[in-house]
């Protein structure tokens, strides 16, 4: 299957205590498994979330041909998912009622090196 990455940022807010709650959300097993199981019903197949500071990173995989746009709005119209982002949104440098497509932004690539 022929797949694609997506790398997106954004940044919390400069709290250490919000950063070690937010933290602690997103360990292993605490994402409510309705939004786990919306992820990967929008067909995003691999998702891991890297932090440095309050510099949150996201990368994506998904297959080549999906609308990540499409899914995104998808993703944003399941039950729970919206809850989610509001509970999140306290953490986030974001706005209230911000979809996760809202707060998450792109990044361009500008290097790569394969063997």
């Amino acid at each position: 299957m022929n797949t694609r990455r997506y790398v997106r940022t954004m940044d919390l807010r400069s709290d250490p205590d919000l950063i070690a709650e937010y933290r602690r959300r997103h360990a292993r097993g605490n994402v409510w498994p309705e939004v786990v199981a919306g992820i990967r019903e929008v067909g995003i197949t691999a998702m891991d979330i890297f932090i440095l500071g309050t510099r949150l990173v996201m990368i994506l995989e998904t297959p080549a041909d999906l609308d990540l746009d499409e899914a995104f709005a998808h993703l944003a119209t399941l039950p729970k998912q919206q809850e989610w982002e509001d509970f999140m949104s306290v953490f986030q440098q974001a706005e209230p009622g911000a979809s996760s497509a809202d707060k998450w932004k792109d990044m361009e690539q500008i290097f790569e090196l394969y063997t």
